[in-house]
């Protein structure tokens, strides 16, 4: 029989794992040897074994309602955690698609206008040499602006870039700490089915 297995019908009998069913027959087994003692002092022995085993229960219980209480904690805290998380990524998206449709129509209005001008250019035929240095000079112009804010833009979709790599990386981190969270809460339970499952102390006989 595999560990997974063993883990698994000792969890299907046991309850929860804390070794409370088993308690609760030993409680029985006790109340009954205390009923049928004739000698006082099996009876205090038995009473003091029962009591014993009645606080390890009333313990066990505090402990997993604890337990419950911090893990919902922790549980509603991921969640505001992933829903801020994904609400930043969908504004970096927005924000990402955006720039990139700014850069095309930027692309396609300075295409189209230098397409303009050379047209301008072969109908006017030749100008003057005064208006063609001018034009030329306006030309210039509004092609290094162009130019800038192409290359803003172009930054600006970069930096959404870097952003966005930066949330999807947080998003994994708190994934693998979630995980992390869970695998502890698989070690918590196997330390305590191996501490209920350790021999019982015996009582010190008077």
């Amino acid at each position: 029989m595999s560990d997974e297995e063993v883990i698994r019908r000792r969890l299907l009998i046991d309850g929860d794992g804390t070794g409370d069913d088993r308690r609760l027959n030993v409680i029985l087994k006790n109340l009954t040897k205390w009923a049928h003692s004739p000698e006082p002092i099996d009876n205090q022995i038995a009473l003091d074994r029962t009591l014993w085993q009645l606080g390890l229960c009333e313990f066990s219980v505090k402990r997993s309602k604890i337990l419950r209480k911090t893990s919902t904690k922790q549980l509603m805290k991921y969640s505001q955690i992933q829903e801020k998380l994904e609400m930043e990524i969908g504004k970096t998206k927005d924000s990402i698609e955006e720039s990139k449709n700014n850069l095309k129509q930027a692309k396609i209005w300075k295409q189209n206008h230098v397409m303009y001008d050379l047209l301008a250019n072969t109908i006017v035929g030749h100008p003057a040499r005064k208006e063609t240095n001018k034009m030329l000079n306006n030309l210039q112009t509004e092609l290094k602006n162009l130019k800038e804010q192409s290359k803003s833009l172009e930054m600006k979709l970069d930096l959404r870039k870097k952003q966005f790599h930066v949330l999807v990386t947080s998003a994994n981190q708190l994934r693998a700490m979630l995980d992390e969270v869970e695998n502890e809460d698989s070690n918590i339970s196997m330390s305590l089915i191996d501490i209920t499952n350790s021999p019982e102390p015996e009582p010190m006989s008077e």
